[in-house]
């Protein structure tokens, strides 16, 4: 509305194990990101790598999301790439959060942690306030949900 922000957020958490090493799993989601994460957030419209191949830390990415019949489009930024470990990505344009912890189960299962963070919440979002905590929350758990369905059908 007019740009102006407050210092609350929203955060929800999803974990699930996945019936696959970490390694294929850490491949599907950082590595194939380009491939896959519009199949597990089929919000994701338009995804374009501003930066050098491959994604890396740093890398820039742009991306067009359509959430709720409304269009977004946000530049995000990896600020953690530690391979089979953890992935994180903030947003550049906006204030947002989004990590990928992996953690070995056993040999053949990988546990996944996906949380989301919008950092600061819009004045005019905050009468919804615990409407958006509701929905970061239902969000987070079913790209669980959906990552576990993608990896171990393929």
């Amino acid at each position: 509305m007019f740009g102006l922000t407050s210092n609350k957020g929203a955060a929800g958490t999803g974990s699930i194990v996945i019936n696959q090493p970490v390694d294929k799993v850490f491949n599907f989601i950082a590595v194939d990101f380009f491939e896959n994460y519009p199949r597990w957030s089929p919000e994701v419209q338009e995804l374009e790598l501003l930066s050098k191949p491959p994604l890396q830390l740093n890398s820039l990415v742009r991306q067009v999301r359509i959430d709720n019949m409304q269009r977004s489009e946000s530049t995000f930024k990896i600020t953690t790439y530690k391979v089979c470990e953890k992935l994180v990505f903030e947003g550049v344009s906006n204030a947002y959060r989004c990590t990928y912890d992996f953690v070995t189960a056993n040999p053949t299962n990988t546990q996944i942690t996906f949380t989301f963070e919008l950092l600061k919440l819009e004045l005019f979002m905050l009468p919804f306030e615990k409407l958006i905590h509701v929905a970061v929350q239902e969000g987070a758990k079913r790209t669980v949900r959906n990552l576990k369905n993608l990896i171990e059908s393929s």
